[in-house]
């Protein structure tokens, strides 16, 4: 591993696999580091007895570049949408409540009470000023539509989303959007009218998409394409950008331990795409400012733990897409997917596979537990939520002491801390789900997007 390579790329998850694959489809050399036996990250499909489980994200939102490198890897025959219309719930004093998808909907539900109501209907019609300093998505809820859809609507989905708690979350790093919406127009409600595009041109919401044989038919795909250049098994120790700056065709230079041997690979540029924990580990002597930076931030546990059932013992229809729970209904479980009600195939016929998902930053102690714990905990409480009678046919568990990103106040500093070490620092980059967001989609567009940027770096570089 002397030769210099064109471009190397450390961490195989769907960041790194997205950007590696652009850069191969772009004819540009390439090779792939990856710490475990499997690319994919926290992605992965396990097939048993005739039942499908996802050890991560359940689903992906469909989105044009997603639906692009679908066809790009021939998988369009696979490929599943979930129906648009599945309902949603969250749990409200002990009982589900489906939850509106559009604001009449909302004006129209007896979800909320007559004033959070009124406080939605009345916000296009006024003009705020968000505060001068970084605000929280807990305080900017509370302040533009009170308490109870905090608590019963967005703190629930924030949990969904991020694992995150909403009074630490930052609404600019995490919402942009919304945040955006705002300072343009003084509402968001209208805003997001203003931003519509013309009726024409509307597609209505991404669809949830999946494959026959699970979501990491995707990143399996892409690892198959890059065939020989993805290396398994190899473990990043160090990332020097100044020990080649005088080597003709090198920028970089990458310590590599793979057989409990270290090795030495050099290439023009080097994509660092693991989580930012781990980006900062290989820094820490090359660039100790930059590495404190990426340790700072913070990431939220989760524990997934998905179960089948005969349909016999559930007494609720799960007719949807599952739901999320309120932190206030003292429920520690943060949410449950009903898969099989989304996607054929994920269970025998007359079963049902449902997964659920327990910790997040609100309860990280939840980790700590063994496995038949937390699984306890969940089917307990699925139990007495969905109606179960019994116990789960067939369980597993997966725990993930790092699994998401926490986009909290300050992180907007700290990513623009990372943009300025890549321009300082010519043939270093950086890709993951804690730069533009942590949904598939995102991870895709940002691995593009690097691979871009990587192949003009390198063709002003020959």
């Amino acid at each position: 591993m002397t030769n210099p390579a064109k471009a190397a790329v450390i961490g195989a998850g769907i960041s790194g696999l997205a950007c590696a694959y652009r850069l191969q489809q772009l004819g540009m050399d390439v090779t792939v580091f990856e710490s475990n036996s499997a690319a994919g990250g926290m992605i992965d499909s396990v097939e048993k007895d005739g039942f499908l489980f996802e050890a991560g994200p359940q689903s992906f939102q469909g989105t044009p570049a997603l639906f692009g490198l679908i066809r790009e890897l021939g998988l369009e025959a696979q490929l599943q949408k979930a129906d648009p219309r599945a309902p949603r719930y969250v749990l409200l004093h002990g009982r589900l409540r489906k939850i509106p998808m559009s604001p009449q909907a909302l004006l129209a539900s007896t979800l909320l009470n007559p004033v959070s109501r009124w406080k939605i209907a009345s916000e296009p019609f006024k003009k705020s000023q968000p505060p001068t300093e970084e605000e929280s998505v807990a305080a900017f809820v509370r302040r533009k539509f009170g308490h109870e859809i905090l608590e019963y609507l967005v703190a629930p989905f924030v949990s969904g989303v991020y694992a995150g708690d909403p009074e630490k979350l930052s609404l600019k790093a995490a919402f942009p959007t919304l945040d955006e919406w705002e300072r343009q127009y003084g509402s968001v409600l209208r805003g997001a009218m203003k931003s519509r595009p013309p009726k024409e041109r509307r597609t209505g919401a991404p669809p949830l998409c999946s494959f026959t044989h699970g979501a990491a038919t995707l990143p399996r795909a892409m690892a198959a394409k890059l065939g020989e250049a993805l290396h398994y098994d190899a473990r990043a120790v160090s990332v020097d950008f100044a020990a080649h700056r005088s080597t003709a065709g090198a920028a970089c230079e990458v310590r590599i331990v793979r057989d409990g041997q270290e090795q030495s690979a050099s290439a023009s540029a080097v994509v660092i795409a693991t989580p930012a924990y781990a980006a900062a580990h290989l820094l820490e002597t090359s660039s100790p400012q930059l590495a404190r930076a990426l340790s700072g931030i913070a990431y939220a546990p989760v524990a997934v733990v998905a179960s089948t059932y005969y349909r016999q013992q559930v007494g609720d229809p799960l007719e949807g897409f599952g739901f999320l729970v309120p932190r206030g209904e003292k429920v520690r479980t943060l949410g449950t997917v009903w898969n099989s009600s989304l996607f054929p195939g994920r269970a025998r016929e007359g079963s049902l596979t449902i997964t659920s998902f327990i910790g997040g930053a609100a309860d990280p102690d939840i980790i700590q537990l063994h496995e038949e714990n937390i699984a306890a905990i969940v089917s307990e409480e699925n139990a007495r939520i969905l109606g179960i009678t019994g116990p789960p046919v067939e369980t597993a568990v997966w725990k993930y002491p790092r699994a998401l990103p926490q986009y909290n106040l300050g992180h907007g500093h700290v990513v623009e801390t990372i943009r300025d070490a890549e321009r300082a620092s010519p043939g270093l980059y950086f890709a993951g789900n804690y730069l533009e967001g942590p949904a598939v989609g995102k991870c895709v567009e940002n691995g593009f997007q690097t691979a871009e940027t990587v192949r003009k770096y390198l063709q002003t570089a020959r």
